[in-house]
Formats: C-alpha cells, sequence, structure tokens
C-alpha cells in the first residue's frame, strides 16, 4: 500500500529556487540544479538549528532553521544532474509541530499553503493514530491548528 504522502499528495511552498513541505516527521526541501553541475560542486551542510546549501560556490539557502532537527539522520540526494533533494528530520516529530516557514525569517508558506499544511500533518496524524482507515482523501474543519485535537484514548 502506497504510503500516506503518495495517496494524499504533498501541500509545498514554492521559493525562488524550488520548494518545501512536510510531513509529522520530515521536512523536504528540492532545489533547482544548473545543468552542468557535478556533486562536488554541491556544499550542503545540516546542523540541528542551521542549514547551508551552496552551489558553484553561490550561497542558495542558508540560515536558521524553523524548528530543531537531528541532523545526523538528516540527508541529501542530487538527482537526475538537475534535482537537489533534502530531507530534514524533524526533533519534534508531531502535527503540533507545523512548520511555518523553512528558515526562522525566509521561505515562510502562504496563509493558504500553511492551513493546508496543518489540515494534511493533522489528517497524517489521525491516519497514524488508526492505522487500519485511510485518511488520504479525507477534508478537515474545525480545530484542526496545532494538530487538532487530542483524542480519547
Amino acid at each position: 500500500m502506497a504510503n500516506f504522502d503518495e495517496r494524499a499528495g504533498i501541500i509545498s511552498a514554492i521559493t525562488d529556487w524550488g520548494q518545501w513541505w512536510q510531513t509529522i516527521e520530515e521536512v523536504y526541501i528540492e532545489i533547482a540544479i544548473p545543468t552542468g553541475t557535478s556533486v562536488k560542486e554541491i556544499k550542503c551542510e545540516i546542523r540541528p538549528k542551521h542549514i547551508k546549501v551552496a552551489v558553484k560556490s553561490r550561497t542558495v539557502v542558508e540560515g536558521t532553521l524553523f524548528s530543531v532537527v537531528r541532523a545526523d539522520d538528516s540527508i541529501w540526494t542530487f538527482e537526475d544532474k538537475k534535482i537537489l533533494r533534502i530531507c530534514l528530520v524533524k526533533a519534534d516529530a508531531t502535527a503540533k509541530n507545523c512548520w511555518r516557514s523553512l528558515l526562522v525569517d525566509s521561505y515562510v508558506a502562504d496563509p493558504v499553503t500553511f492551513d493546508e499544511m496543518e489540515k494534511k500533518l493533522t489528517l497524517q496524524r489521525f491516519q497514524l493514530e488508526n492505522p487500519g482507515l485511510d485518511f488520504s482523501g479525507a477534508t478537515v474543519d474545525g480545530n484542526y491548528h496545532g494538530g487538532g485535537p487530542e483524542l480519547p484514548s
């Protein structure tokens, strides 16, 4: 069976260099890379609170992350010689930890996109709590901000 993101789709924030999106556990970054770039020309530093990505000695993304990540578990790959994909593993993997922006002061999701991100993380939370049900096509309204209401055990 396909995972939740494959069934539900992604809600991404578009940037001048590509896009970023998130799940409860991870934040994904895709950066468009100029044709002819070799992997040796890409530098990606991931620390718990900071990221720096440089391509051909030009900084593309640098700053304080919106929230702490597990740097040792985060990875990056260079795919098809045109896309840099970064997977940051959230230190606080809960639906309440929906990132409003990639960096503290940059790459903010517009209000509509952020609202959709919160809805998706809430549905993903319900999916994790109820593995026998499929929430990928569900809609949510009401109290979904901050990961939604606590459900009775």
